[in-house]
This record gives C-alpha cells, sequence and structure tokens, in this order.
C-alpha cells in the first residue's frame, strides 16, 4: 500500500520532509506554499517537478489530491489553525514543531484528531536518534534507579541574518524566541526523560543581542518534576562565533548519562551501576554524524507514522508529546514576564500573549 503524501510550507525544514517522504517511497502529489519560487526551486531539488502538482491553497490540493498524510512545514504561528482545518478534511498529519504557539490550539488539535480518527505526530525527529534510544531504553528499564536531574543545554549562534532570510522568525505572533524555535528539541527530550510531568517551572528570558527580534536569544530555567527530580534548562542563540553544541545530561543514583554532539547524536559519557554494557562499545554503536542539527530522525519518524497509519496505532512522537513541550516552553516564558514560578499544567497560554517584553529597538532593521 503506497500512501499519498502532499507538503505545505516550503522554506528551510521541507527539504528534509521531502528526502524522508521519498525514502519511505509515499507518492508525493502536492506540495503547497503562497511562494512559487520556493515551490519551484524544492520540486526542481528533488526532481518531482512532473509528479507533484503544486498549489497555493493547501484546502484545494486536499479537495483535489486526497492525500493521505500532509506535513505541516509553514511559519510555526500557522501550524494550529492549518493542522485543526487539515484534521477536519481527514488528513493524517506530522506537524513540524512547535505543534502550535496556543495551549488552547494544541488542545483542539488533539481533540480533533480523536475526532476524526486521524494520526498526528509531532516532528521531534531527535526522538529517534540512535543515542536518544538507547538513553530512554535505559530510563524504560530503570537503570538510572532514582532520577536526580537532567540538564538540557544549546549553545547556539543565530545572526541578523538567520532572521532577515524569513521575516516571522522572532516575533512572538508566528515563532517565539530562542527557546521555542532553537531549543524545544532538547527541551522535548528532557521532559521525556525525567518523568513527563511538572508540578513547577521557574524561568528567566531576555532579548540579550538581537535587538532586531521581538523574543528572546537567551532562556534559562529550573524545572521540578512531579516524580521528585530535577531538571535545568540553558538555551543561547548568542554563543560566539558558531553553534557550539546541544547537550543532554541525565543523573540518576546509579547512572550517568551524556549525550552531546550537534543533536544529541553522541554518547559521551555512559556510567551505571550494573555495569551490563561496556561504555565504550556503546558510545562507538549509537554515534551518528550528521551533516546539520536537523540529525537523521525526519526519515524513521517517517516510517512510524507510515506504520502508524497501517496498523491504526498511535504514533512514537505524539500530539499530546508536542504540547508538552510547548507547555514547558510558555510557563517558561510566563515565569520569566511574571516574575514568579508557574504550576502545571497550564490550561491556557501563548505566545503572544508576551508581545511587548523586550522592546529595545524591536524590528528595526527589517521594518
Amino acid at each position: 500500500m503506497t500512501l499519498k503524501y502532499a507538503l505545505i510550507g516550503c522554506g528551510r525544514i521541507s527539504p528534509n520532509h521531502i528526502a524522508a517522504a521519498l525514502k519511505n517511497d509515499l507518492k508525493i502529489v502536492g506540495i503547497c506554499d503562497v511562494d512559487a519560487e520556493k515551490m519551484n526551486k524544492l520540486t526542481i531539488d528533488f526532481n518531482i517537478e512532473n509528479t507533484a502538482t503544486k498549489y497555493n491553497d493547501y484546502e484545494k490540493m486536499i479537495n483535489e489530491q486526497a492525500p493521505d498524510l500532509i506535513a505541516i512545514c509553514t511559519e510555526s504561528g500557522n501550524h494550529g489553525k492549518i493542522a485543526i482545518r487539515c484534521i477536519e478534511l481527514g488528513c493524517n498529519l506530522i506537524i513540524e514543531k512547535p505543534i502550535s504557539l496556543s495551549l488552547k490550539e494544541a488542545d483542539e488539535i488533539i481533540k480533533k484528531s480523536k475526532e476524526y480518527n486521524v494520526k498526528v505526530s509531532a516532528c521531534h525527529q531527535n526522538r529517534f536518534n540512535k543515542s536518544v534510544k538507547k538513553i530512554r531504553e535505559a530510563v524504560v528499564q530503570g537503570r538510572f534507579g532514582k532520577l536526580l536531574h537532567g540538564t538540557a543545554h544549546i549553545r547556539w549562534n543565530r545572526d541578523e541574518s538567520y532572521y532577515t532570510q524569513a521575516p516571522w522568525r522572532g516575533t512572538w505572533e508566528h515563532d517565539g524566541g530562542a527557546l521555542m524555535n532553537q531549543c524545544i528539541h532538547n527541551i522535548d527530550l528532557l521532559r521525556w526523560m525525567m518523568g513527563s510531568e511538572i508540578e513547577e517551572v521557574v524561568g528567566m528570558t531576555d532579548n540579550l543581542m538581537h535587538d532586531f527580534i521581538e523574543a528572546e536569544d537567551f532562556g534559562m530555567a529550573l524545572i521540578k518534576f512531579k516524580n521528585g527530580s530535577y531538571g535545568l534548562i540553558e538555551g543561547s542563540n548568542n554563543v560566539y562565533p558558531k553553534n557550539l553544541e546541544e547537550t543532554l545530561y541525565i543523573f540518576g543514583s546509579s547512572g550517568t548519562v551524556k549525550a552531546g554532539g550537534k543533536s544529541v547524536n553522541l554518547i559521551e559519557e555512559w556510567l551505571f551501576a550494573d555495569n551490563l554494557d561496556d561504555p565504550d562499545e556503546v558510545k562507538e554503536e549509537y554515534r551518528e554524524d550528521p551533516p546539520t542539527v536537523y540529525g537523521f530522525g525526519h526519515t524513521p519518524l517517517y516510517s512510524d507514522v507510515i506504520e502508524a497509519i497501517v496498523n491504526d496505532r498511535a504514533p512514537y512522537v505524539t500530539a499530546e508529546d508536542g504540547r508538552e513541550a510547548l507547555e514547558l516552553i510558555l510557563a517558561i516564558y510566563k515565569s520569566s514576564a511574571e516574575n514568579k514560578s508557574i504550576k502545571l499544567p497550564m490550561k491556557e497560554c501563548n505566545s503572544s500573549d508576551f508581545m511587548g517584553r523586550f522592546n529595545d529597538g524591536i524590528l528595526s532593521t527589517r521594518k
């Protein structure tokens, strides 16, 4: 059974999705974007210009092509409303991170996916890293003993040219800042590994060097999980002169692990009291060396979603997972804005709630 596939949004991440679709033998029937030049380039680059029909209206594309699976890769602020409409039209979805910028929209996605019996996966592809899957296995097996604390560090660089390439970047309405855009993958991993359920969040965010964007370029947070463990988050777009590292640490009473590399794709420390495996062998067997920070996870994520559709099961990364990552970041934003700790769960919060947080020279060079 060959599933029909369509893509909405032909920006920076879209080639990873088209490549993953082709590697999984999906039939690409449609590409949609308001920018014809971007669509043309994408179809030519992947030699699908004669097989994928181009559209500037995604509802028309769905009505004419009836795709089984759609990937939503537009600016973040449109993910939610497009996803909800696609679900209403009966489409299974892969939604690029973040699943939405609004908890209300995220909840509506979850609700409607059940109502219309479609599969929705949040595109947190780093969960499919060989290193991450090995760490998750150790968590599930209880090898860490009592979980004590975990840390996520995203020490990257984004200069002004990155933001001028797409004016929606760095805006509260369509993007958020470093935590929402660049750091969300590692934030997702930290919450997932440490037990998901959170009691309280204390956060601080700032715009230290990017006075040409609205949102934060730096954020830190302390998390108290309901299982008694703690989490620390450090995210920055200010590291000189280029991306330095993305690391994840997990500390337990009987285990210590560090994952690093471009996209937490290397196991750098592997220490367990049970001595069930050789640390050097684990480091070698579970290492990957992707050319970019996007890693290799899109292809296996697509494989999983296809299997979920065919076998009528939940995807490995669900819409609920996407909501949890979104909620944690919004809690950090809210804590910083209100100068207080935030209790979870939160019912409603939207990145647009924080417009005006850093008003010095907002978008001054891009107006």
